[in-house]
């Protein structure tokens, strides 16, 4: 299997990339750097069947040879980077997507969508299926994300209705893990960033808002089993166990053995009141479930954390092209 992953240099574009080869693929990782790391993938690029391609998908990334499938994570995904890069975000959403449709309709290969549960908005059904249309905002701070994936999901529907493109369409609900950046604003980083600091623990609002967390191991696995398989989407993949933001932070800093306080601080506008995935498509037609627990991921979560602030910074410079593949014309 020859795969493309677009946005590979990120935090769950990387952990695609390694199971990918652990799975026996080959694996062409597509980044531009703009919010992904080198180091995400500095391990990989000693492995035979990894490439890595410093390339915007807004721009042309036609390539040699056969693939198999496209994987599209190409997207600033934190609220830190969206907001400070709507354009991009748009952009990506729209001319990225439909760059890496025309590849994947040109290599005859499946393409698969990673969109967003923030699709649903601030959602006024719950669990949220995926026959449920949303209740979003189109003008709000959080709209260059929401909207750029909602258009990125039609667009794919209608590139499969009209060229016959073998596309899928998942939905990602909130997912954590080793890799994520400290200051992407995000919960879980956030929070464990704070108690091993012994930083007063910030939640938003009075906490009372709900997300439901989905450990990255168990994401990478529904993704790759929607690009092996045929169905369209969407498909929502994330962990139906909810919690609210301040029994999250209090997890958090039992976890890390610490006794942080909790300081309350604004809600920003538009913070959807709820979140939590209805599965059982993905249970049906995936065979996926959640298998991490909470506890269990949090504590591998924080480790890296842990062991991340034990290094030394790592010394700065720039990626270099890594054993670029040909490219077509």
């Amino acid at each position: 299997m020859r795969v493309v992953v677009a946005g590979g240099a990120g935090f769950l574009g990387s952990h695609l990339c390694e199971r990918f080869l652990a799975d026996g693929a080959e694996v062409i990782c597509v980044d531009n750097f703009l919010t992904g790391r080198p180091e995400n993938v500095d391990a990989l690029r000693a492995h035979p069947a990894f490439r890595l391609l410093r390339r915007d998908v807004t721009g042309p990334v036609d390539l040699a040879g056969p693939l198999d499938a496209v994987v599209n994570l190409a997207s600033p995904a934190s609220p830190v980077d969206y907001r400070a890069l709507p354009l991009e975000t748009l952009a990506a959403g729209a001319r990225g997507t439909g760059r890496l449709l025309e590849l994947a309709r040109r290599k005859k290969a499946r393409l698969v969508l990673a969109s967003t549960s923030e699709v649903y908005g601030d959602p006024q059904v719950h669990p949220q299926p995926e026959g449920y249309w949303g209740h979003v905002n189109p003008v709000g701070p959080r709209s260059m994300y929401d909207e750029a994936k909602r258009f990125a999901e039609a667009l794919t529907t209608a590139h499969r209705a009209t060229h016959g493109t073998r596309t899928g369409i998942v939905r990602i609900f909130n997912t954590y893990g080793p890799r994520m950046r400290a200051d992407d604003g995000r919960a879980v980083p956030t929070f464990v960033t704070q108690a091993l600091a012994g930083k007063p623990l910030t939640v938003a609002g009075d906490g009372t808002q709900t997300r439901s967390l989905c450990y990255v191991d168990d994401l990478v696995d529904g993704l790759v089993r929607m690009t092996v398989g045929d169905h369209p989407g969407p498909v929502n993949l994330g962990n139906p166990e909810e919690l609210s933001m301040l029994d999250l932070a209090r997890l958090v800093a039992r976890l890390c053995g610490d006794q942080a306080p909790i300081a309350f601080v604004s809600r920003p506008p538009d913070d959807p009141g709820m979140r939590r995935p209805d599965v059982s498509l993905a249970l049906a037609e995936l065979d996926w479930r959640p298998r991490v627990t909470l506890a269990d991921g949090l504590a591998r979560t924080i480790d890296w954390f842990r062991l991340r602030a034990a290094a030394p910074p790592p010394v700065p410079r720039q990626p270099g092209p890594a054993r670029l593949p040909a490219q077509d014309g």
